[in-house]
């Protein structure tokens, strides 16, 4: 992979992330493998400000800020606009957090993939809403602190399904990727470029200030995300076969939990709560990929 890895920059130095963003990194990393050849629309979200006041931009290729709601729907029409100029070949981006995915802009998502646009969009989870203070998102997980579920009432009930409802429209393509896990990052988002439709990648996001860590352990704690089962890496094709990319090591959650300070008030019956539920979706997703492996031997 270090061979073929891109060596050009379209995201450029002097932007205005917080130290230890691991949307930056999922950025950077998308726009090396799409290339210059590429639009990008970006919702109000934590990088509606990162790339940079007008006429400023840290993004090497066009960019359009769009109303939170519309990511789905702007991505559609720069589609329709770039494929009536004869522009078939210019990529489509839509990068946005979590809020403006799993909540606000679900509908036009939802409407986007359902006419299978021939679009990338990158959904990079940081589990709340964090440009506009660290509130709950329905990407938040079951017992996060945030400003509006604080630790004497925490967030209630499991994370919302993201792939499970993208893959329900049965569009080509559908994956989840973590910053700790470059290499399988790019390659998905390589394999989202070349297919014709709509792809959809969850890529999982360190934030330091609304996960109450140091900034230089985004990475230890993304990878130890996957490693509990938190947060498995798959893909599903069609909205049919699912296939598990990396295999986790099977440590307790516990693990990953103690190192972030919006989990520091669970009690030991709440975070066997968790390990439970894990261990259940964990369970699901192998059956699903089980199943896909007996019928292909069918």
């Amino acid at each position: 992979m270090i061979e073929d890895y891109p060596t050009e920059e379209l995201m450029t130095s002097g932007c205005l992330s917080c130290q230890g963003c691991g949307a930056t990194i999922i950025m950077r990393h998308c726009l090396k493998v799409l290339g210059s050849n590429t639009v990008v629309t970006i919702p109000a979200c934590c990088w509606a400000i990162i790339a940079g006041n007008w006429p400023y931009s840290s993004l090497n290729v066009p960019l359009m800020h769009t109303a939170f709601e519309t990511s789905g729907s702007s991505a559609s029409g720069i589609r329709a606009a770039l494929d009536m100029k004869g522009m078939q070949d210019t990529k489509v981006l839509a990068f946005a957090g979590d809020g403006g995915t799993f909540d606000i802009g679900l509908q036009s998502l939802s409407g986007a993939v359902e006419r299978n646009e021939d679009i990338v969009y990158v959904c990079y989870d940081n589990e709340a809403y964090m440009n506009t203070g660290i509130q709950r998102s329905s990407a938040t997980p079951e017992g996060a602190w945030t400003t509006t579920t604080p630790s004497t009432d925490p967030k209630v009930g499991p994370k919302k399904n993201i792939i499970q409802i993208l893959s329900g429209h049965k569009i080509p393509y559908c994956a989840t990727a973590n910053v700790a896990w470059p290499e399988d990052l790019m390659s998905k988002v390589k394999k989202a470029g070349e297919i014709k439709g709509t792809a959809f990648i969850h890529a999982f996001s360190p934030c330091p200030p609304g996960w109450k860590i140091s900034t230089e352990k985004g990475i230890e704690i993304a990878r130890l995300a996957t490693d509990t089962k938190v947060f498995p890496l798959y893909e599903v094709y069609n909205g049919e076969e699912y296939h598990i990319s990396i295999e986790p090591k099977d440590l307790p959650v516990l693990e990953y939990l103690k190192r972030q300070g919006r989990f520091s008030h669970l009690t030991k019956d709440d975070v066997e709560m968790i390990q439970e539920r894990v261990d259940y979706e964990w369970k699901v997703l192998l059956q699903r990929s089980m199943m896909e492996s007996f019928a292909a031997n069918m």
